[in-house]
């Protein structure tokens, strides 16, 4: 129930002296007045993290392609005759085995740059999470190679510095970053953000606006 009305006050006036005391209350929103949700807060934090996440995944990406690809462990193809770096017809299969991991990481970083139901993703989380992907190949590729000097087996890169555990095409640290972009983009495309429920917002105001003023 309202408060009264003051005798010779018009109501109106005294449901709009509610809804300003109502402001003077510990649990008064902004967004319940104006009927538009508050910005969120701590968004900046969030896109952050995101970012620190998805560059810090290139070491366990870079760990993954020496344990499957052609010179490292070779556990994918399981060939003995490509455990050897001296062997070339692995060196083109141990590019295409980090190809694929980094569009699978791209992939994934992209979905997690997409943002909520009700809010897209910003330019700048684009950036960040294109960069945070750039940033997660290089990782991946120094971590692959840094596995390769430590665990594998001693090989004479004389002829050939690919006989090495290494990366020929350079092209491919262009992958993650590239998927990361694509996915946003194909997200963003086929995925509309839902609006908030207007009559959520709008059940919030009356609510404030019919409850007594404290006495």
């Amino acid at each position: 129930m309202t408060q009264p009305a003051v005798h010779g006050q018009h109501p109106d006036d005294a449901l709009q002296k509610v809804r300003q005391g109502d402001k003077g209350h510990p649990g008064f929103r902004p967004e319940q007045a104006s009927g538009h949700p508050a910005p969120e807060t701590g968004m900046s934090a969030v896109s952050w993290r995101k970012a620190a996440v998805i560059a810090a995944a290139g070491v366990p990406v870079g760990l993954l392609w020496w344990l499957l690809a052609p010179s490292g462990l070779n556990l994918l193809s399981g060939n003995p005759e490509l455990r050897s770096g001296g062997n070339t017809e692995g060196w083109l299969p141990r590019d295409l085995v980090l190809a694929g991991l980094f569009l699978l990481a791209g992939c994934i970083s992209g979905a997690v740059a997409t943002g909520t139901k009700h809010h897209g993703p910003s330019g700048r989380d684009v950036l960040l999470a294109v960069g945070a992907g750039a940033v997660g190949a290089l990782a991946a590729w120094g971590t692959g190679v840094l596995c390769g000097l430590w665990w594998g087996t001693p090989e004479d890169t004389s002829a050939s510095a690919s006989i090495a555990f290494s990366l020929r095409s350079l092209a491919v640290l262009a992958i993650w970053p590239a998927a990361t972009a694509l996915a946003i983009f194909l997200n963003t495309v086929f995925t509309t953000p839902k609006p908030e429920s207007a009559g959520e917002t709008t059940g919030e105001t009356t609510d404030q606006a019919t409850d007594p003023a404290p006495l």
